[in-house]
Protein backbone atom coordinates (compact mmCIF):
# COMPACT_ATOMS: atom_id res chain seq x y z
CA UNK A 1 0.00 0.00 0.00
CA UNK A 2 1.32 3.07 -1.08
CA UNK A 3 0.78 6.65 1.31
CA UNK A 4 0.86 9.90 0.19
CA UNK A 5 -0.54 13.28 2.03
CA UNK A 6 -2.10 15.71 -0.62
CA UNK A 7 -3.22 19.04 0.00
CA UNK A 8 -6.68 19.98 1.45
CA UNK A 9 -7.30 23.68 2.66
CA UNK A 10 -5.08 24.48 5.14
CA UNK A 11 -4.00 20.51 5.83
CA UNK A 12 -4.01 17.25 4.28
CA UNK A 13 -6.09 14.47 2.90
CA UNK A 14 -3.81 10.94 2.90
CA UNK A 15 -4.06 8.99 -0.06
CA UNK A 16 -3.68 5.33 0.23
CA UNK A 17 -3.65 2.98 -2.75
CA UNK A 18 -2.45 -0.72 -3.32
CA UNK A 19 0.87 -1.62 -5.39
CA UNK A 20 -0.98 -3.62 -7.64
CA UNK A 21 -2.91 -0.72 -8.96
CA UNK A 22 -0.71 2.18 -8.75
CA UNK A 23 1.14 3.05 -11.89
CA UNK A 24 2.56 6.20 -11.20
CA UNK A 25 3.34 9.27 -8.68
CA UNK A 26 3.96 12.54 -10.84
CA UNK A 27 4.97 14.61 -8.36
CA UNK A 28 7.19 18.48 -9.16
CA UNK A 29 10.84 18.36 -8.30
CA UNK A 30 9.68 21.99 -6.89
CA UNK A 31 9.45 20.52 -3.44
CA UNK A 32 12.73 18.91 -3.42
CA UNK A 33 14.58 22.04 -4.73
CA UNK A 34 16.81 23.54 -1.66
CA UNK A 35 17.69 27.20 -2.08
CA UNK A 36 20.93 28.00 -0.37
CA UNK A 37 19.36 31.21 1.20
CA UNK A 38 16.32 32.10 3.36
CA UNK A 39 13.13 33.64 1.69
CA UNK A 40 13.93 37.38 2.32
CA UNK A 41 17.76 36.69 1.44
CA UNK A 42 15.97 35.04 -2.07
CA UNK A 43 14.25 38.24 -2.70
CA UNK A 44 17.04 40.76 -2.03
CA UNK A 45 19.36 38.89 -3.96
CA UNK A 46 16.86 38.66 -6.73
CA UNK A 47 16.39 42.63 -6.44
CA UNK A 48 20.12 42.99 -6.31
CA UNK A 49 20.26 41.54 -9.54
CA UNK A 50 17.31 42.62 -11.95
CA UNK A 51 17.30 40.85 -15.56
CA UNK A 52 17.33 43.52 -18.23
CA UNK A 53 16.62 46.11 -15.64
CA UNK A 54 17.75 49.11 -13.81
CA UNK A 55 17.10 48.05 -10.28
CA UNK A 56 13.93 49.05 -8.30
CA UNK A 57 15.68 52.27 -6.41
CA UNK A 58 16.83 53.53 -9.36
CA UNK A 59 13.70 53.45 -11.29
CA UNK A 60 12.01 55.08 -8.02
CA UNK A 61 14.41 57.86 -6.83
CA UNK A 62 13.45 61.05 -9.19
CA UNK A 63 9.53 59.97 -9.24
CA UNK A 64 6.76 61.54 -6.72
CA UNK A 65 4.25 58.42 -7.19
CA UNK A 66 4.10 54.55 -8.51
CA UNK A 67 1.68 51.58 -8.53
CA UNK A 68 2.69 48.59 -7.11
CA UNK A 69 0.08 45.74 -8.38
CA UNK A 70 -0.35 42.78 -6.42
CA UNK A 71 -2.46 39.38 -6.68
CA UNK A 72 -5.97 38.97 -4.35
CA UNK A 73 -7.01 36.19 -2.16
CA UNK A 74 -7.28 33.36 -4.97
CA UNK A 75 -3.53 33.72 -5.27
CA UNK A 76 -1.02 32.56 -2.55
CA UNK A 77 1.64 34.99 -3.31
CA UNK A 78 3.24 35.49 0.02
CA UNK A 79 2.90 39.40 0.20
CA UNK A 80 4.03 39.19 3.71
CA UNK A 81 7.74 38.91 2.96
CA UNK A 82 7.72 40.49 -0.18
CA UNK A 83 5.85 43.22 -0.29
CA UNK A 84 7.78 44.69 3.07
CA UNK A 85 11.03 44.34 1.48
CA UNK A 86 9.58 46.07 -1.69
CA UNK A 87 8.14 49.07 0.38
CA UNK A 88 11.58 49.28 2.46
CA UNK A 89 13.51 49.21 -0.71
CA UNK A 90 11.73 52.28 -2.17
CA UNK A 91 11.39 54.18 0.70
CA UNK A 92 15.29 53.59 1.33
CA UNK A 93 15.48 56.24 -1.50
CA UNK A 94 12.65 58.49 -1.83
CA UNK A 95 10.68 58.78 1.70
CA UNK A 96 8.32 60.67 0.40
CA UNK A 97 6.82 58.80 -2.65
CA UNK A 98 3.14 58.17 -3.19
CA UNK A 99 2.24 54.28 -3.17
CA UNK A 100 -0.75 53.11 -3.98
CA UNK A 101 -1.09 48.83 -3.72
CA UNK A 102 -3.59 48.20 -6.67
CA UNK A 103 -5.18 44.33 -5.74
CA UNK A 104 -5.51 42.55 -9.39
CA UNK A 105 -8.85 41.31 -9.22
CA UNK A 106 -9.14 40.20 -12.90
CA UNK A 107 -12.70 38.53 -13.19
CA UNK A 108 -13.12 37.96 -9.26
CA UNK A 109 -14.51 39.19 -6.78
CA UNK A 110 -13.03 42.04 -4.87
CA UNK A 111 -10.80 40.57 -1.44
CA UNK A 112 -12.48 41.09 1.92
CA UNK A 113 -10.28 42.98 4.38
CA UNK A 114 -10.14 39.46 6.58
CA UNK A 115 -8.70 38.26 3.55
CA UNK A 116 -6.04 42.08 2.88
CA UNK A 117 -4.66 40.96 6.19
CA UNK A 118 -4.42 37.48 5.64
CA UNK A 119 -1.92 38.27 2.89
CA UNK A 120 -0.27 41.29 3.90
CA UNK A 121 -0.40 41.51 7.65
CA UNK A 122 -2.40 44.15 9.46
CA UNK A 123 0.64 46.33 9.46
CA UNK A 124 0.53 47.00 5.81
CA UNK A 125 -3.12 47.24 5.34
CA UNK A 126 -3.84 49.63 8.30
CA UNK A 127 -1.24 52.33 7.10
CA UNK A 128 -0.45 51.65 3.35
CA UNK A 129 -3.35 52.61 0.25
CA UNK A 130 -4.90 49.68 -1.06
CA UNK A 131 -7.40 49.80 -3.84
CA UNK A 132 -9.03 46.99 -5.14
CA UNK A 133 -9.56 46.70 -8.63
CA UNK A 134 -13.21 46.59 -10.10
CA UNK A 135 -13.14 45.04 -13.92
CA UNK A 136 -16.58 46.16 -14.15
CA UNK A 137 -16.63 49.78 -12.74
CA UNK A 138 -16.26 51.46 -16.15
CA UNK A 139 -15.42 54.75 -14.60
CA UNK A 140 -12.14 53.79 -13.45
CA UNK A 141 -11.02 52.20 -16.39
CA UNK A 142 -9.98 53.76 -19.80
CA UNK A 143 -9.41 52.55 -23.28
CA UNK A 144 -5.50 52.32 -24.39
CA UNK A 145 -5.97 49.93 -27.45
CA UNK A 146 -6.64 47.30 -29.73
CA UNK A 147 -5.38 43.85 -28.60
CA UNK A 148 -3.84 41.63 -31.80
CA UNK A 149 -6.81 39.70 -31.10
CA UNK A 150 -9.12 42.26 -32.10
CA UNK A 151 -10.26 42.76 -28.42
CA UNK A 152 -10.87 46.34 -26.82
CA UNK A 153 -8.02 46.80 -24.69
CA UNK A 154 -9.61 48.50 -20.87
CA UNK A 155 -7.42 49.10 -17.63
CA UNK A 156 -7.46 50.82 -14.52
CA UNK A 157 -6.46 54.67 -14.64
CA UNK A 158 -3.89 54.18 -11.64
CA UNK A 159 -2.01 51.61 -13.50
CA UNK A 160 -2.34 54.18 -16.99
CA UNK A 161 -1.76 57.16 -15.09
CA UNK A 162 0.91 56.59 -12.70
CA UNK A 163 4.65 57.30 -12.96
CA UNK A 164 5.92 54.40 -12.50
CA UNK A 165 4.04 51.02 -12.85
CA UNK A 166 5.58 47.68 -11.01
CA UNK A 167 3.91 44.29 -10.04
CA UNK A 168 4.53 41.50 -8.04
CA UNK A 169 3.34 37.94 -7.63
CA UNK A 170 4.56 34.47 -8.47
CA UNK A 171 5.20 31.59 -11.27
CA UNK A 172 3.46 28.54 -11.69
CA UNK A 173 1.85 26.79 -14.19
CA UNK A 174 -1.31 27.89 -15.64
CA UNK A 175 -3.68 26.06 -17.71
CA UNK A 176 -4.62 27.80 -20.16
CA UNK A 177 -1.68 30.94 -20.44
CA UNK A 178 0.91 28.93 -19.90
CA UNK A 179 2.54 30.10 -16.40
CA UNK A 180 0.96 32.80 -13.85
CA UNK A 181 3.19 35.38 -13.13
CA UNK A 182 4.81 38.27 -15.66
CA UNK A 183 2.50 39.71 -18.14
CA UNK A 184 -0.68 38.52 -16.36
CA UNK A 185 -0.74 41.15 -13.67
CA UNK A 186 -2.06 43.78 -16.14
CA UNK A 187 -4.06 41.02 -18.09
CA UNK A 188 -6.33 39.89 -16.91
CA UNK A 189 -5.37 41.60 -13.34
CA UNK A 190 -6.09 44.96 -13.91
CA UNK A 191 -7.94 45.28 -17.07
CA UNK A 192 -11.61 45.81 -17.99
CA UNK A 193 -14.14 42.93 -18.21
CA UNK A 194 -14.66 43.78 -21.94
CA UNK A 195 -11.11 43.05 -22.02
CA UNK A 196 -10.69 40.05 -19.89
CA UNK A 197 -13.80 38.21 -21.92
CA UNK A 198 -12.30 38.88 -25.28
CA UNK A 199 -8.45 37.17 -24.25
CA UNK A 200 -10.62 34.64 -22.63
CA UNK A 201 -12.58 33.71 -25.64
CA UNK A 202 -13.51 29.69 -27.10
CA UNK A 203 -11.64 30.08 -29.80
CA UNK A 204 -8.18 30.82 -27.69
CA UNK A 205 -9.18 28.42 -25.08
CA UNK A 206 -10.15 25.69 -27.81
CA UNK A 207 -6.06 26.11 -29.06
CA UNK A 208 -4.19 23.71 -29.02
CA UNK A 209 -1.35 26.15 -27.63
CA UNK A 210 -2.97 27.25 -25.27
CA UNK A 211 -2.41 24.89 -22.62
CA UNK A 212 -0.37 24.28 -19.23
CA UNK A 213 3.32 24.65 -19.34
CA UNK A 214 3.28 26.64 -23.21
CA UNK A 215 4.00 30.29 -24.30
CA UNK A 216 5.13 29.90 -27.65
CA UNK A 217 2.04 30.76 -30.26
CA UNK A 218 -0.33 30.81 -27.16
CA UNK A 219 -2.53 33.58 -28.27
CA UNK A 220 -3.79 34.01 -24.57
CA UNK A 221 -0.37 35.01 -23.78
CA UNK A 222 0.62 37.09 -26.50
CA UNK A 223 -2.87 39.39 -26.11
CA UNK A 224 -1.14 39.51 -22.62
CA UNK A 225 2.32 40.49 -23.23
CA UNK A 226 0.56 43.61 -25.61
CA UNK A 227 -1.24 44.52 -22.79
CA UNK A 228 2.00 44.70 -20.56
CA UNK A 229 3.55 46.68 -23.06
CA UNK A 230 0.47 48.95 -23.68
CA UNK A 231 0.49 49.74 -19.53
CA UNK A 232 4.43 50.57 -19.22
CA UNK A 233 5.29 47.73 -16.83
CA UNK A 234 8.42 48.61 -15.89
CA UNK A 235 9.52 45.94 -13.14
CA UNK A 236 8.17 42.54 -11.70
CA UNK A 237 9.25 40.97 -9.09
CA UNK A 238 7.91 37.04 -9.17
CA UNK A 239 8.53 34.58 -6.44
CA UNK A 240 8.41 30.67 -7.34
CA UNK A 241 7.07 29.01 -4.67
CA UNK A 242 6.95 25.11 -3.07
CA UNK A 243 4.11 23.09 -1.37
CA UNK A 244 4.44 24.88 1.74
CA UNK A 245 4.00 27.89 0.35
CA UNK A 246 7.91 28.87 0.98
CA UNK A 247 9.55 31.02 -1.35
CA UNK A 248 12.65 28.83 -3.15
CA UNK A 249 13.46 31.37 -6.29
CA UNK A 250 12.86 34.96 -7.16
CA UNK A 251 13.22 37.06 -10.84
CA UNK A 252 13.05 40.21 -11.13
CA UNK A 253 13.88 42.87 -13.63
CA UNK A 254 11.83 43.64 -17.14
CA UNK A 255 8.33 42.23 -17.30
CA UNK A 256 9.07 40.15 -20.41
CA UNK A 257 12.33 38.73 -19.69
CA UNK A 258 12.54 38.14 -15.44
CA UNK A 259 9.17 36.45 -16.22
CA UNK A 260 10.98 34.20 -19.06
CA UNK A 261 13.81 33.49 -16.64
CA UNK A 262 11.40 32.36 -14.11
CA UNK A 263 9.42 30.14 -16.41
CA UNK A 264 12.04 28.23 -17.53
CA UNK A 265 13.30 27.79 -14.00
CA UNK A 266 10.15 26.37 -13.38
CA UNK A 267 9.58 23.86 -16.15
CA UNK A 268 12.59 22.17 -15.87
CA UNK A 269 11.17 21.38 -12.07
CA UNK A 270 7.89 20.35 -12.55
CA UNK A 271 7.70 19.13 -16.06
CA UNK A 272 6.52 15.48 -15.68
CA UNK A 273 6.21 12.34 -17.85
CA UNK A 274 2.69 10.92 -18.88
CA UNK A 275 1.50 7.83 -18.08
CA UNK A 276 -1.56 5.78 -19.06
CA UNK A 277 -4.34 5.67 -15.85
CA UNK A 278 -7.75 4.82 -15.52
CA UNK A 279 -8.02 6.68 -12.39
CA UNK A 280 -5.92 9.97 -12.17
CA UNK A 281 -5.95 10.88 -7.91
CA UNK A 282 -5.17 14.84 -8.05
CA UNK A 283 -5.53 18.05 -5.77
CA UNK A 284 -5.12 21.67 -6.32
CA UNK A 285 -2.62 22.36 -3.80
CA UNK A 286 -5.04 23.24 -0.80
CA UNK A 287 -5.66 26.79 -0.03
CA UNK A 288 -6.27 29.47 -1.18
CA UNK A 289 -6.26 27.53 -4.48
CA UNK A 290 -9.15 24.92 -3.32
CA UNK A 291 -11.33 27.48 -2.21
CA UNK A 292 -13.90 26.85 -5.07
CA UNK A 293 -15.03 24.43 -8.02
CA UNK A 294 -14.10 27.61 -10.36
CA UNK A 295 -10.32 27.50 -9.17
CA UNK A 296 -10.13 23.67 -8.85
CA UNK A 297 -10.22 22.99 -12.72
CA UNK A 298 -6.82 24.24 -13.01
CA UNK A 299 -5.99 20.93 -10.70
CA UNK A 300 -7.78 18.91 -13.41
CA UNK A 301 -6.31 19.56 -16.67
CA UNK A 302 -3.20 18.19 -14.92
CA UNK A 303 -5.38 15.08 -14.15
CA UNK A 304 -6.43 15.08 -17.80
CA UNK A 305 -2.90 15.23 -19.25
CA UNK A 306 -2.24 11.56 -18.21
CA UNK A 307 -6.23 10.17 -17.58
CA UNK A 308 -6.93 7.74 -20.60
CA UNK A 309 -10.39 8.65 -22.05
CA UNK A 310 -13.32 6.95 -20.28
CA UNK A 311 -11.66 7.18 -17.15
CA UNK A 312 -11.91 9.29 -14.25
CA UNK A 313 -10.68 12.21 -12.10
CA UNK A 314 -10.59 12.68 -8.43
CA UNK A 315 -10.02 16.01 -7.39
CA UNK A 316 -9.71 16.76 -3.65
CA UNK A 317 -10.64 20.50 -3.16
CA UNK A 318 -12.44 21.95 -0.04
CA UNK A 319 -14.50 24.58 -2.93
CA UNK A 320 -15.42 25.82 0.96
CA UNK A 321 -16.18 28.83 -0.92
CA UNK A 322 -18.63 27.48 -3.44
CA UNK A 323 -18.55 26.93 -7.13
CA UNK A 324 -16.67 30.52 -7.97
CA UNK A 325 -18.53 32.10 -10.43
CA UNK A 326 -22.52 32.23 -11.27
CA UNK A 327 -21.69 32.00 -15.03
CA UNK A 328 -19.84 29.31 -14.29
CA UNK A 329 -22.23 27.10 -12.22
CA UNK A 330 -25.43 27.97 -14.13
CA UNK A 331 -23.97 27.60 -17.67
CA UNK A 332 -23.07 23.81 -16.68
CA UNK A 333 -26.50 23.31 -14.74
CA UNK A 334 -28.37 24.23 -17.20
CA UNK A 335 -27.22 22.17 -19.86
CA UNK A 336 -27.87 18.72 -20.51
CA UNK A 337 -24.74 17.41 -21.02
CA UNK A 338 -21.06 18.96 -20.63
CA UNK A 339 -21.11 18.15 -24.88
CA UNK A 340 -24.05 21.14 -24.83
CA UNK A 341 -21.88 23.17 -23.20
CA UNK A 342 -18.86 22.71 -25.91
CA UNK A 343 -21.30 22.89 -28.85
CA UNK A 344 -22.49 26.03 -27.51
CA UNK A 345 -19.44 28.09 -26.25
CA UNK A 346 -17.67 27.09 -29.79
CA UNK A 347 -20.48 29.30 -31.40
CA UNK A 348 -19.87 31.90 -29.36
CA UNK A 349 -18.26 35.28 -31.04
CA UNK A 350 -14.67 36.55 -29.30
CA UNK A 351 -16.36 40.19 -28.74
CA UNK A 352 -19.30 38.12 -27.05
CA UNK A 353 -17.32 36.13 -24.62
CA UNK A 354 -19.56 35.41 -21.52
CA UNK A 355 -18.45 35.64 -17.79
CA UNK A 356 -16.55 32.51 -16.77
CA UNK A 357 -16.85 31.16 -20.24
CA UNK A 358 -13.77 30.10 -20.48
CA UNK A 359 -13.83 27.97 -16.81
CA UNK A 360 -16.83 26.10 -18.10
CA UNK A 361 -15.45 25.27 -21.21
CA UNK A 362 -12.86 23.56 -19.91
CA UNK A 363 -14.56 21.82 -17.33
CA UNK A 364 -16.80 20.59 -20.03
CA UNK A 365 -13.94 19.59 -22.11
CA UNK A 366 -12.87 17.74 -19.23
CA UNK A 367 -16.18 16.15 -18.83
CA UNK A 368 -16.69 14.88 -22.14
CA UNK A 369 -13.64 12.07 -21.65
CA UNK A 370 -14.11 11.51 -18.06
CA UNK A 371 -15.74 11.22 -14.80
CA UNK A 372 -14.69 14.05 -11.80
CA UNK A 373 -15.17 12.98 -8.39
CA UNK A 374 -14.79 15.38 -6.24
CA UNK A 375 -13.67 15.56 -2.88
CA UNK A 376 -14.93 17.96 -0.09
CA UNK A 377 -16.74 17.72 3.11
CA UNK A 378 -16.73 21.83 2.80
CA UNK A 379 -19.10 22.33 -0.24
CA UNK A 380 -22.80 21.44 -1.24
CA UNK A 381 -23.35 18.09 -3.24
CA UNK A 382 -26.27 18.67 -4.80
CA UNK A 383 -24.20 22.23 -6.83
CA UNK A 384 -21.32 19.88 -7.14
CA UNK A 385 -23.90 17.25 -9.20
CA UNK A 386 -25.52 20.24 -10.87
CA UNK A 387 -22.72 21.05 -12.65
CA UNK A 388 -22.46 17.55 -13.78
CA UNK A 389 -19.86 15.46 -11.21
CA UNK A 390 -19.88 13.09 -8.50
CA UNK A 391 -19.29 13.83 -4.97
CA UNK A 392 -17.31 12.00 -2.27
CA UNK A 393 -17.05 13.23 1.31
CA UNK A 394 -13.93 11.28 1.96
CA UNK A 395 -11.06 9.69 -0.65
CA UNK A 396 -11.97 6.47 0.63
CA UNK A 397 -15.49 6.45 -0.71
CA UNK A 398 -14.24 8.45 -3.88
CA UNK A 399 -11.71 5.53 -4.83
CA UNK A 400 -14.22 2.93 -4.41
CA UNK A 401 -16.86 4.70 -6.62
CA UNK A 402 -13.63 5.06 -9.18
CA UNK A 403 -13.22 0.78 -8.93
CA UNK A 404 -16.98 0.47 -9.51
CA UNK A 405 -16.72 2.59 -12.71
CA UNK A 406 -13.55 0.91 -13.68
CA UNK A 407 -13.27 -2.43 -12.52
CA UNK A 408 -10.86 -3.22 -9.49
CA UNK A 409 -7.36 -3.86 -11.14
CA UNK A 410 -7.88 -0.03 -12.96
CA UNK A 411 -4.79 1.71 -13.15
CA UNK A 412 -4.45 4.15 -10.48
CA UNK A 413 -1.93 7.69 -10.73
CA UNK A 414 -1.55 10.05 -8.25
CA UNK A 415 -0.46 13.70 -8.71
CA UNK A 416 -0.13 15.14 -4.98
CA UNK A 417 -0.58 18.37 -6.64
CA UNK A 418 -2.27 19.14 -9.71
CA UNK A 419 -1.26 22.71 -9.97
CA UNK A 420 2.41 21.91 -9.73
CA UNK A 421 3.16 19.64 -12.77
CA UNK A 422 3.22 20.30 -16.23
CA UNK A 423 2.20 16.77 -17.79
CA UNK A 424 4.38 16.23 -21.14
CA UNK A 425 4.44 12.89 -23.40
Amino acid sequence: MVKIKAPYYKDFKEINVSDENLVGVLNSKVNDYKPPYTEEEIVNKALDEPTNSKKLEELVKDIENMVIITSDHTRPVPSKITMPILLERIRSVNPYIDIKILIATGFHRASTKEELIDKFGEKIVENEEIIIHDSRDKDSLTKVGTLPSGGELWLNKLAMETELLIAEGFIEPHFFAGFSGGRKSVLPGVAGAKTVLANHCSEFIASKHARTGILENNPIHKDMLYAATKANLAFILNVIINEQKEIINAFSGDSKDAHKAGCDFLLDLSKVKKVNADIVITSNGGYPLDQNIYQAVKGMTAAEATCNEGGVIIMLAACNDGHGGESFYENLKNSESPKEVINKVLKVPRNETLPDQWEFQILARILTKHTVILVTDMCDPEMIKDMHMEHAYTFEDALNKAYEIKGSKANVAIIPDGVSVIVKS
